[in-house]
C-alpha cells in the first residue's frame, strides 16, 4: 500500500512541476501544439496519480492482485503515455509515437483490473 501512496504524491508532484514549466517556461520555445501536447502529457500523469491513491486505497482493504496489477499499468502507462508526449513536446520529434497508445493501452488495462479490485472486496453485509 505505502508504495502506492509514495509513487502517486511523487508522479503527482511532478505533473504540477512539468505543467508549470509548460506554463511559463516552455511557452516561448515551442510552438502551440507541441505545448499542448505536453500539457496533455501533464493532464494525464495528474489524472493516474490520483488513481494510483485509489489503488493504495483498495491495496489496504485487501483487493489483492488486481489492485498491484492496476498500480504497475498506471505506473506503465504513465511512463509510456506520458513521457512519450512529454518528449514529443520539447523535441517535436516523434521517434516514439508508437509508444504513445501502447500507454494508452496500459492505462485501460489499470482501470479494468482497478474496477477488478474494486469488485472483490470483501464488505460486511455481502454489497
Amino acid at each position: 500500500m505505502r508504495i502506492w501512496i509514495v509513487i502517486g504524491a511523487a508522479s503527482g508532484f511532478l505533473s504540477v512541476a512539468l505543467g508549470a514549466f509548460a506554463a511559463h517556461g516552455l511557452q516561448s520555445r515551442v510552438g502551440p501544439t507541441e505545448l499542448a501536447v505536453f500539457e496533455t502529457g501533464a493532464r494525464y500523469q495528474m489524472y493516474h496519480a490520483l488513481a494510483l491513491l485509489a489503488v493504495a486505497f483498495l491495496a489496504a482493504q485487501g483487493s489483492g492482485a488486481f489492485a498491484t496489477i492496476a498500480g504497475w499499468a498506471f505506473v506503465a502507462g504513465t511512463i509510456l503515455f506520458s513521457g512519450s508526449l512529454y518528449y514529443l513536446g520539447l523535441t517535436g520529434s516523434r521517434a516514439f509515437v508508437l509508444v504513445t497508445p501502447v500507454g494508452g493501452l496500459a492505462f485501460l488495462i489499470g482501470w479494468a483490473a482497478l474496477a477488478a479490485a474494486g469488485w472483490s472486496l470483501r464488505t460486511p453485509g455481502g454489497s
